[in-house]
C-alpha cells in the first residue's frame, strides 16, 4: 500500500486505477495525431529516432497515472505537449510549416516577417512547452510523494528537475549526433548553424517551468 499515492484533493484528480474523461479524450487525440503524423513520412528514420520518446512518454504516461493520479489538468498539458512533439518530429522540428500555416490562416501575415526570424523556431516554442506542461505535474507528484514539502519547496524542486532532465536530452542528442555524418547529425538536432542551440533551448525549458509558477497556494 502507498497511503500518500492518492491526490490530497479528490475534486481535482482522478482515483487510482481509473480515468476521467478528460484523459481518456487527450490520449486519443495524442494516438490520433500520432499515426496521422506517420502518413507517408518524409524522413521515416529521423522521424522515428524522435517519436521513440514519444512511444516513451506515452509508457511512462499510463503507468504513472495510474500509481500517481495526476489532475486532469496536468494530464491534459502533458498530452498537448507530446501533440506539438509529435507534430515537430514529422518535419523534424526545423521544417515545421508554422508561418505558412500562419499565413493561410491570416490571408498572408507572417509571423517571421514581423518578429524578423531568421531561423525555424518551433523548436523553441517545445522546449517552452516541455517546462510549462511538465513543471506543473512534477511539482505535484513531489507533494504526493513528499507530503512535507511546502507548494514553494516543491516547485522550486520541480523547477530543477526540468532543468536537469532537458541537460540529459542536449547529452543524449550530443551522443547519438556524434555516431551520425556531419549533413545527418545536423538534420537530427536541427541546430540551423546556431552554435547556442543547446544552450537556448535549455534556458526556454527553464523559462518555461517558471512561468508554471503556481497563483494559489494549495
Amino acid at each position: 500500500m502507498h497511503p500518500t499515492s492518492q491526490n490530497p484533493d479528490p475534486m481535482t484528480a482522478t482515483p487510482a486505477g481509473r480515468m476521467s474523461v478528460a484523459k481518456k479524450f487527450a490520449l486519443t487525440v495524442v494516438l490520433a495525431v500520432f499515426a496521422l503524423t506517420w502518413i507517408g513520412p518524409t524522413s521515416p528514420f529521423e522521424q522515428g529516432m524522435h517519436s521513440v520518446l514519444t512511444v516513451l512518454g506515452l509508457l511512462w504516461l499510463w503507468r504513472h497515472d495510474r500509481r500517481w493520479p495526476l489532475r486532469d489538468g496536468h494530464y491534459v498539458a502533458i498530452c498537448a505537449f507530446m501533440v506539438a512533439h509529435c507534430i515537430a518530429a514529422r518535419w523534424l522540428y526545423s521544417y515545421v510549416p508554422y508561418d505558412q500555416w500562419i499565413q493561410s490562416l491570416t490571408g498572408g501575415w507572417s509571423l517571421d516577417r514581423a518578429l524578423g526570424f531568421e531561423r525555424n523556431h518551433f523548436d523553441r516554442l517545445i522546449h517552452f512547452l516541455y517546462g510549462v506542461c511538465f513543471a506543473p505535474a512534477v511539482r505535484e507528484y513531489l507533494r504526493q510523494r513528499w507530503p512535507a514539502l511546502s507548494p514553494r519547496q516543491a516547485f522550486v524542486l520541480a523547477v530543477a528537475a526540468i532543468m536537469c532532465t532537458s541537460l540529459i536530452y542536449e547529452w543524449i542528442e550530443w551522443a547519438i549526433a556524434l555516431t551520425m555524418s556531419p549533413e545527418a547529425a545536423e538534420s537530427y538536432n536541427g541546430q540551423q548553424g546556431d552554435v547556442w542551440d543547446a544552450h537556448t533551448d535549455m534556458f526556454l525549458a527553464t523559462l518555461g517551468a517558471l512561468a508554471a509558477w503556481p497563483r494559489a497556494r494549495r
